[in-house]
């Protein structure tokens, strides 16, 4: 069993980092991440624009915020899946399609928060 290490802020600033860098990485290797970045620059356009207050504009977040993550352990599924096994199987694929749901679950729930604080707003 590993032992547990003392607090440090060195430590904590190098996990940081090694986010960052996912972070980057995910931009770097997935299209979609570029899609969800013009739609999330999109929305906060808009609300800006349209003058959300501030309760609409934290579920504008909390629903994109819903979405990136979706996204990105969606990547981090599939990747693994990739390399446990290059073969097409039914459990794979079965596990893949299932956190391309997930993605298609938050981004549907985004919309329909979109349309509850936009719509009213602009028709």
């Amino acid at each position: 069993m590993k032992s547990r290490e003392e607090f440090s802020i060195r430590a904590r600033v190098r996990s940081f980092r090694f986010a960052l860098e996912g972070i980057a990485a995910f931009f770097q290797s997935e299209h979609n991440a570029w899609l969800h970045f013009m739609a999330t620059i999109a929305v906060f356009t808009l609300a800006t624009l349209v003058g959300v207050t501030k309760t609409e504009l934290l579920s504008l977040v909390f629903a994109i915020g819903f979405v990136w993550v979706t996204e990105m352990f969606n990547t981090c599924i599939e990747r693994v899946m990739d390399f446990v096994s290059d073969q097409r199987h039914k459990d794979i694929k079965f596990i893949k399609d299932l956190a391309a749901g997930a993605v298609l679950v938050a981004a549907i729930t985004a919309l329909v928060v979109g349309a509850v604080v936009f719509i009213p707003k602009l028709f």
